[in-house]
C-alpha cells in the first residue's frame, strides 16, 4: 500500500520470502514505507494501482521475470524509478535491464551502503523531476487555465496553487459558494495533470437518491433491482485512469459515506448485486458549496472520509472578493451570448458596468453570467445600460449601488442578507442556502446587525 504519510513508498518484488522480510526489515529502519510482491505480475498489477516513489525488483522470478515486469511497468507508469537486483552478475543482464529501462543495478548478496546510497540517489532523481516538471509549466505558461478568468490576487494565487497540485495524484477538496465556478478548478487540476488523456467524470452526489447514488457511482449486476435488464459500470470504473469529480459529496446519506469511503481505501469497487471486487485506478476530485470542517461538527459528515478527501483544499473566492474580474468575465460572457444570439451588442455603458461591480452576487459567477445573458437577449442598443440591468431586476438596491464602494459593502451586505430572510419567511436555513453561507454565518450576521437570530 502506497504510503499516507511523507516517507517514500518502496515495492519490493522478489520471489524469496527470507529476502523480502530482510529489505522490509532493512528499508523501514531507513525511513522508507514498503510493500511486497512475490512475482513480477504481482509488481505489474501493483504498480498500476499506485505512484510508488520506487520500485526494488529481482530479476529472475518464477511466473514474470523482472525484465519482462520491468517493460510492463515502464509502458503504464515510466516515472517510477526500478533497480533490479540479481545474484547473476553479468554484463549482459545488467545492460539488457538498462536498456529497458532501469535506473539501476544492484547485485546479490547486496552491499548494503551501496543499496542505501542508490535509492537515496534514485528518490532524489524522481524528486528534482517532478519539480522541474512543475517549475517549467509556470515559467512557460503551460498550465492551461481552461475558461477561467481572471486576475485578481485571489485568482491568481489560486491558479497557482492549481498549478502546483494539478501534476501530483493528490486528492483535491474544492471548496466555495454554490456558483463560483469549482467545477472550472476541477478540471483544471484533471487537464493538467498526467491523467489528462484519460476521461474526466462528473456526478453530482445531491441530486441523486441513495440508491440511485450507489448504482452510479459503483454500477450494478444484471437483475440487482427491478429495472436493471443489464450490467452496468458506475462512474468509478467509468474513470478509470482518469479523474472522478464528486461534486456536492456533503451531500451524501452517512451510509454512502461508508461506501465512498471503503472504496477510497481499497481502491476497489463491488457492483451493486455483485460479489466480486473490481480494481479502479481514479484520481479523486470533490466539491462543496459547504463548509466541511462545519459539516463534521455536526455530525453530518464523516470526519475519516473529511481527513480522506481533504489532502489538498482549493478554496474558491466569491465574486464580491474579486471585483477586478468582474469586467473581464463580464466582456467575455457578453461575447459568447452575442454570438449565441444572434445580436450585435458591443460592450457596456460605464453607468452599467458601476452597477455590475458594485453588486454584492450573491449567485456569484453563475448570477453574472445568466444576468448579462438576459440583458443581451433584451438589450434595444448596442450597449447595455442601466436600464437593461434594472428590467430584470437584478435584486439591488441603487441608492446603495451608487454611494462610494468602501463605505457601502457592509450596507449592501446587510440589506441583501434581511431582504432574503425576509423572502423566506424567516426560514433562516433556507436563506442561508440562497445566499450561500453556513446558518452559524448568517447567525453571527443576525447577531451583528441587531437582528435577533
Amino acid at each position: 500500500m502506497v504510503s499516507k504519510s511523507s516517507r517514500p513508498a518502496v515495492l519490493v518484488v522478489d520471489d524469496d520470502k527470507a529476502h523480502r522480510i530482510m529489505l522490509r526489515t532493512l528499508l523501514t529502519a531507513w525511513g522508507y514505507d514498503v510493500a511486497e510482491a512475490d512475482d513480477g505480475d504481482g509488481a505489474i498489477t501493483m504498480a498500476g494501482e499506485a505512484p510508488w516513489d520506487l520500485i526494488l525488483m529481482d530479476i529472475r522470478m518464477a511466473r514474470v521475470s523482472g525484465l519482462e515486469a520491468l517493460q510492463e511497468i515502464r509502458r503504464v507508469n515510466p516515472a517510477i524509478p526500478i533497480i533490479i537486483m540479481t545474484a547473476y552478475s553479468s554484463v549482459e543482464s545488467a545492460v539488457e535491464a538498462m536498456k529497458k529501462g532501469a535506473y539501476d543495478y544492484l547485485t546479490k548478496p547486496l552491499d548494503f551502503d551501496e543499496v542505501r546510497m542508490v535509492m537515496e540517489r534514485a528518490t532524489e532523481h524522481r524528486r528534482l523531476r517532478e519539480e522541474n516538471v512543475i517549475l517549467r509549466k509556470c515559467l512557460n505558461n503551460e498550465f492551461d487555465g481552461g475558461s477561467i478568468i481572471g486576475r485578481s490576487p485571489a485568482m491568481v494565487k489560486l491558479l497557482e496553487t492549481v498549478a502546483l497540485v494539478a501534476p501530483s495524484e493528490a486528492t483535491v477538496l474544492i471548496t466555495g459558494e454554490s456558483g463560483t465556478g469549482k467545477e472550472l478548478i476541477a478540471g483544471a487540476v484533471h487537464y493538467n495533470s498526467d491523467r489528462s488523456e484519460g476521461p474526466f467524470v462528473k456526478i453530482n452526489c445531491g441530486a441523486l437518491t441513495e440508491t440511485l447514488l450507489e448504482s452510479e457511482l459503483f454500477g450494478h449486476e444484471r437483475g440487482a433491482f427491478t429495472g436493471a435488464d443489464r450490467r452496468k459500470d458506475g462512474t468509478f470504473r467509468q474513470a478509470h485512469g482518469g479523474s472522478l469529480l464528486l461534486d456536492e459529496v456533503c451531500d451524501m446519506s452517512f451510509a454512502m459515506q461508508i461506501k465512498l469511503l471503503r472504496v477510497l481505501q481499497e481502491r476497489e469497487v463491488v457492483r451493486v448485486g455483485g460479489n466480486s471486487p473490481i480494481p479502479v485506478d481514479v484520481r479523486i476530485i470533490a466539491a462543496t458549496n459547504r463548509d466541511p470542517q462545519e459539516e463534521v461538527e455536526r455530525g453530518r459528515l464523516r470526519e475519516d472520509l473529511f481527513f480522506r478527501l481533504n489532502v489538498v483544499r482549493i478554496n474558491m473566492p466569491p465574486l464580491r472578493d474579486r471585483r477586478e474580474d468582474i469586467p473581464l468575465l463580464a466582456q467575455r460572457f457578453l461575447e459568447d451570448f452575442t454570438e449565441k444570439n444572434r445580436r450585435s451588442v458591443k460592450g457596456f455603458t460605464p453607468r452599467a458596468m458601476d452597477l455590475l461591480i458594485r453588486y454584492p452576487w450573491p449567485g456569484n459567477v453563475r448570477e453574472l453570467m445568466n444576468t448579462i445573458e438576459r440583458a443581451v437577449v433584451l438589450s434595444r442598443s448596442d450597449r447595455i445600460d442601466e436600464a437593461d440591468l434594472s428590467l430584470f431586476q437584478v435584486s439591488m438596491e441603487r441608492e446603495s449601488a451608487l454611494e462610494p464602494l468602501p463605505a457601502t459593502l457592509e450596507v449592501v451586505e446587510r440589506k441583501a442578507v434581511l431582504k432574503t430572510l425576509e423572502d423566506t419567511g424567516g426560514n433562516k436555513s433556507e436563506a442561508a442556502r440562497r445566499l450561500g453561507i453556513t446558518r452559524r454565518t448568517l447567525h453571527k450576521k443576525l447577531k451583528k446587525y441587531g437582528v435577533m437570530p
